[in-house]
């Protein structure tokens, strides 16, 4: 468990310096607590979260720890090893990193959601049996650059099977927060597809997405 904070955005003028709900952590006026309801997933779920993404209003890293009981978040630019971060031994070639990075060719429409890709970006023919034998699932959480920040930091990262997603649409953000490529989506977003196409439970994305429809619905009606 983080330390809890006060939630300001600095991207985003959305009820700046108002204090935040103690268990979502967003401002009051954009609390989504009534739409939190933890689920429970075979696989482990690492959020790695980068310093400055702790101050987004619209951030849903804190949301999708909080919807999933399985799952662990950390904030800060490096760990000397997914091991040690966690503290117990852990297989790297059976954890997963999403990171969005470069690929060889865009994935097309009718391909799977979630896809793995080799070390210079080709897609990989066994990727179906590498998927099924995942323990968890390491996930990114910042903006384009801040990810990328984390991606290099961190060379033990490339010891996991780098995924991509491969989104039916674009995110809910919409218009609420720029994403550098059609297929960019929240943290909560890509976790909740991700997880979805991993275990095979077409109803999990929509449960843990909940506070993320709330949440954006709420900036909606507030104006920002």
């Amino acid at each position: 468990m983080i330390k809890q904070s006060k939630v300001i955005s600095r991207s985003n003028p959305v009820e700046k310096r108002l204090m935040s709900c103690p268990r979502c952590q967003k401002p009051e006026a954009l609390c989504v607590c009534s739409a939190l309801d933890p689920v429970d997933t075979k696989t482990t779920v690492v959020i790695l979260q980068h310093p400055q993404e702790r101050a987004e209003a619209l951030g849903t890293g804190w949301l999708t720890h909080c919807q999933l009981r399985n799952s662990v978040l950390r904030v800060g630019l490096s760990w000397p090893s997914l091991r040690r971060l966690l503290e117990q031994d852990v297989d790297m070639k059976r954890w997963g990193v999403l990171y969005l990075g470069a690929a060889k060719d865009t994935p097309r429409p009718e391909e799977n959601p979630v896809l793995v890709l080799g070390r210079s970006g080709e897609r990989l023919a066994s990727a179906a049996s590498i998927l099924r034998a995942l323990d968890g699932l390491i996930v990114l959480d910042g903006t384009w650059s801040q990810a990328k920040a984390l991606w290099w930091r961190n060379p033990w990262l490339l010891k996991a099977h780098r995924l991509v997603l491969n989104p039916p649409g674009r995110s809910r953000y919409g218009k609420l927060r720029r994403e550098p490529r059609r297929e960019s989506l929240a943290v909560i977003e890509a976790t909740a597809l991700a997880l979805s196409h991993l275990e095979r439970r077409p109803d999990l994305e929509a449960a843990i997405l909940k506070p993320f429809d709330l949440l954006v619905e709420n900036v909606k009606t507030s104006g920002g």
